[in-house]
C-alpha cells in the first residue's frame, strides 16, 4: 500500500501575517524564510500523524483488495472519494462507478467498502484509489491546538535558523510540541 500526493494544498495552515505577528516580526526581510518554515512544520506534523491539514488530492495504490473487503486510507480525514480505478488484462484503467461505495471518513483510519471488486490484472498496483483528505480549505478549518503546535514549531525553528538549513529541519522539537500533537497521533500496534 503505498500513497501518492496528487494534488497539494492551496493555502498553508498558518499564515505569513499570523505567523510574523507571533514571532512579533514588522519588516519583510525574512518572508521567503518564514514561509519555508511554516512549510516545513506542516510536512512534519502531516508525516507525524497522517494528517492532511488543508484539503490536498492523495492516491492510493494497492495490488489486490483486501480480504476484509475494506479498504484503510491512512491520510485523513478524508473528505470524498474522487475516483477507483483498476487495470484490465491490457493494461488500461477502468473506472469503477461511486455508486455503492461506502466511507468512514470520520475513521482513523478512514476505511472505504467498494461494491463489486473485479480482480486487477496488473500484478503490482493494479488498483488506483484518489481521494480528498484535509480539514478544509483553510486555516480556519485546522483544529486549533494543530494551528498552535504549528507556530510553536516553526518558531522553534525559526530560532535555529543560523544553525540548521531549512532543507534540514526540524533539527529538533520545542517543549509541548508533542503534548499538543498527541492526541491527533495515530497509534498501531
Amino acid at each position: 500500500m503505498t500513497h501518492a500526493l496528487i494534488t497539494p494544498p492551496e493555502a498553508e495552515p498558518i499564515t505569513l501575517g499570523e505567523f510574523k505577528a507571533h514571532l512579533r516580526i514588522d519588516d519583510g526581510d525574512e518572508d521567503a524564510l518564514l514561509a519555508d518554515l511554516a512549510r516545513a512544520a506542516r510536512d512534519h506534523l502531516e508525516r507525524m500523524t497522517g494528517l492532511a491539514l488543508i484539503n490536498q488530492g492523495w492516491r492510493l495504490f494497492l495490488d489486490d483488495w483486501p480480504e476484509s473487503g475494506t479498504i484503510d486510507l491512512v491520510r485523513g480525514p478524508v473528505t470524498a472519494i474522487d475516483a477507483v480505478r483498476f487495470y484490465d488484462e491490457a493494461g488500461e484503467a477502468v473506472e469503477m462507478p461511486l455508486a455503492g461505495h461506502v466511507l468512514d471518513g470520520a475513521r482513523r483510519p478512514a476505511r472505504l467498502w467498494i461494491r463489486g471488486r473485479p480482480d486487477p490484472r496488473r500484478a503490482i498496483n493494479g488498483i488506483e484509489v484518489d481521494f480528498t483528505a484535509g480539514f478544509g480549505e483553510s486555516g480556519a478549518d485546522v483544529p486549533d491546538t494543530l494551528r498552535r503546535a504549528l507556530l510553536l514549531h516553526a518558531a522553534h525553528m525559526y530560532e535555529f535558523r543560523g544553525a540548521v538549513p531549512v532543507e534540514l529541519q526540524p533539527a529538533s522539537i520545542p517543549e509541548g510540541y508533542d503534548r499538543l500533537v498527541a492526541p491527533f497521533r495515530m497509534r498501531r500496534l
